[in-house]
Parts: C-alpha cells; sequence; structure tokens
C-alpha cells in the first residue's frame, strides 16, 4: 500500500438506531473529523456527528434580497429616470406596476443563489471520493449504515480507533483508502 494513504476508518452498521448510538458516543469521544452515510435520512444523526447548522437560508435571504432591490431599482432607472414615458396618465413611479417583475427577480434570485449556493457548500461536482474505495459502500444506497471517522481527526490512532469502532458493535470495520494523486 506504499502508494495509497489511510483516509478513513470506516464501519459499518445493520440500523439506523445503532449508527446514530455510534455517532454520539463516538462524537463524546472526542472524535470531530465524522461522516455518515445512510440509503436514508436519519433523525438527528446530522446533530450526532456535530453538524450545527447550514449558510444556505443567509445565502437564500441574499438572493432574494438582491432579486428584490434589483428589481425594484431597475424599474425606477428605466421608468423614471432613463425613458419617462406618461403611459395612461399614471406617474413615472407607479409602485403596483412594479410588484410582478420585483416579485420575479425575487424569485429567481433567490433560487439561483440557493442552487449555486449549495454546490459550493457541499464542494459539488465531486465524482470521486476516497470513501468510495472503501470495501461494500455501495450498499450505503440500499441497505447498510455508515460511520466513518477520517485519518486527519486530531484524535486517530488507527489501532484505537479500529478498537473503539469494534466496542460499537460495527459489523465491519473497512479502511478508505486515497490515491496520491486525491491528496
Amino acid at each position: 500500500m506504499a502508494d495509497h494513504l489511510l483516509y478513513a476508518l470506516v464501519a459499518a452498521f445493520d440500523d439506523e438506531k445503532a449508527i446514530k448510538r455510534a455517532a454520539e458516543r463516538a462524537y463524546a469521544e472526542g472524535y470531530r473529523k465524522l461522516d455518515a452515510y445512510t440509503p436514508f435520512p436519519v433523525h438527528g444523526l446530522g446533530n450526532a456527528i456535530g453538524e450545527r447548522g447550514t449558510l444556505i437560508r443567509w445565502i437564500v435571504l441574499a438572493g432574494g434580497l438582491a432579486g428584490l432591490g434589483g428589481g425594484a431599482m431597475l424599474q425606477v432607472y428605466t421608468q423614471a429616470m432613463a425613458y419617462p414615458h406618461n403611459v395612461g396618465g399614471r406617474p413615472p413611479l407607479s409602485w403596483p406596476a412594479f410588484i410582478p417583475v420585483t416579485f420575479e427577480l425575487t424569485i429567481l434570485l433567490a433560487a439561483l443563489f440557493g442552487f449555486f449556493g449549495l454546490l459550493v457548500l457541499n464542494r459539488l461536482p465531486q465524482p470521486h471520493h476516497p470513501i468510495f474505495n472503501t470495501p461494500g459502500f455501495e450498499r450505503a444506497s440500499r441497505d447498510r449504515f455508515f460511520l466513518s471517522i477520517e485519518a486527519a481527526d486530531p484524535k486517530f490512532d488507527p489501532q484505537a480507533t479500529r478498537r473503539f469502532l469494534e466496542e460499537l458493535g460495527a459489523a465491519e470495520i473497512n479502511e478508505a483508502h486515497m490515491d496520491r494523486l486525491d491528496a
């Protein structure tokens, strides 16, 4: 294995209760570079591995506010400053006429900021990840629950971490390796 570096130890569990208990215990023991892979969402698992919230709601809010402000300013500029025309006897700043465009730009920019924000926050696209090299990992989308502890974790020791995962009742423990090119 001279050409491969250890990325993580990956423990497989048979059900969602077992992985949630294992994740809570691993976090309580001081492991911080944890990740869980499950075939369906497990309520509370994110909190168990130390995830504390996301920036996506603020990114979407920023996009919505940018759309709101941009749509209103675009119409104020075009209707009242650049091309002031009296249409139907209405004043140039007739705000009810601005509502549809402003609303649509608010929704459009909020959605675009949300989409691209999720791509950036999730570091996507990521066609290859070292965890994919784990034997049996393809079952994460069918019937197996996996907990990984990365080798970059400050508390990580290969033998001690393996013993710890065995104590947690893992059905199987494998090593995930990354090529030197991945590092």
